[in-house]
């Protein structure tokens, strides 16, 4: 029955829903794929209802899920707001700021302004908290985090402050199997390719929940486009290195630097009215900046602007 309201359930779920099938979802989790299912099975036979739809794909959760599936986050939440105010009993006067990002995000963001804040404020802690976008954002509207760094503010809560810095590009990175791979270039001319058919070339994407995939799911759908997807992984650098390995075409931001080092591949900008980004951090309206909660700010902000 511990398996009912674990922490372990919880990512289960999040993976599986993520995926929409058990064997993709075991293989992400590092778990054979009847493990997981009889995880499942033996929850859902606990619980006496069905918690996964198993008729229609990508599987879905059921009525009861949902419910199910919103207790557990709750559950979590409370535990989360629980060590954090006991906190200050067992470390009285430590300041601490309760970060969420997604970790393929946090990779590349976190190291170009984390250090310098540490450094000017070495007795400050910053916890990290590496989830999915919507989980994070749910964190920070019940109070068990202070700050969210993010992609594409568009769909934030309107109780949320949120702190963004103008569109970025995105590139392609087009390896030498691609049928648009042009020799002896690195970076081809603007708008030579259609969309369409880039789409339709053998890909390299980062999984779902993150910005990029948001948006070239959106394009996919909007061509009609059944893709073939040859490999996924949770970080974008992954997902370009696997591209200049002749993997397939993959897309990144322009924040991502890639230098030619004489491999077989070309880098193409994309127009921005198809697939842009816009870094932001975001906190409660309700909430108060204390003063090195500001310099916080600060330091993120001066730090993506060096991007720009």
């Amino acid at each position: 029955m511990a398996e009912l309201y674990s922490q372990q359930t919880l990512h289960y779920l999040d993976i599986l829903l993520k995926h929409g099938n058990f064997t993709k979802a075991a293989k992400d989790l590092y778990v054979s794929q009847p493990h997981l299912t009889q995880t499942i099975k033996r929850i859902e036979s606990d619980l006496g209802a069905q918690i996964i739809n198993r008729e229609i794909t990508p599987l879905q959760l059921t009525a009861a899920g949902k419910l199910y599936y919103q207790y557990l986050v709750a559950a979590e939440n409370k535990k989360e707001q629980f060590r954090q105010q006991f906190f200050q009993y067992t470390n009285p006067g430590k300041k601490v700021i309760h970060l969420g990002v997604l970790s393929s995000l946090g990779s590349f963001l976190l190291p170009i302004f984390l250090p310098d804040f540490i450094k000017a404020y070495p007795d400050v802690t910053v916890e990290l908290h590496e989830d999915l976008p919507e989980r994070n954002e749910s964190k920070l509207l019940n109070g068990s985090i202070d700050f969210f760094i993010g992609q594409n503010p568009e769909t934030i809560s309107p109780n949320l402050k949120t702190i963004h810095f103008g569109k970025h590009g995105y590139y392609a990175l087009i390896p030498e199997c691609s049928a648009f791979y042009q020799p002896q270039q690195f970076l081809i001319s603007d708008e030579c390719i259609p969309m369409k058919t880039l789409l339709s070339e053998p890909l390299v994407l980062t999984k779902r929940g993150s910005a990029i995939r948001r948006q070239v799911d959106y394009l996919l759908q909007k061509y009609k486009i059944q893709p073939n997807i040859v490999l996924e992984t949770n970080n974008i650098f992954t997902a370009v290195n696997l591209a200049k390995a002749n993997a397939g075409v993959t897309f990144f931001a322009e924040s991502i630097k890639v230098f030619d080092n004489h491999s077989p591949f070309n880098i193409y900008k994309l127009p921005l009215d198809l697939l842009s980004l816009d870094y932001f951090i975001s906190y409660d309206t309700k909430k108060i900046l204390d003063p090195i909660e500001l310099e916080f700010v600060t330091f993120f902000k001066n730090a993506i602007s060096k991007l720009l």
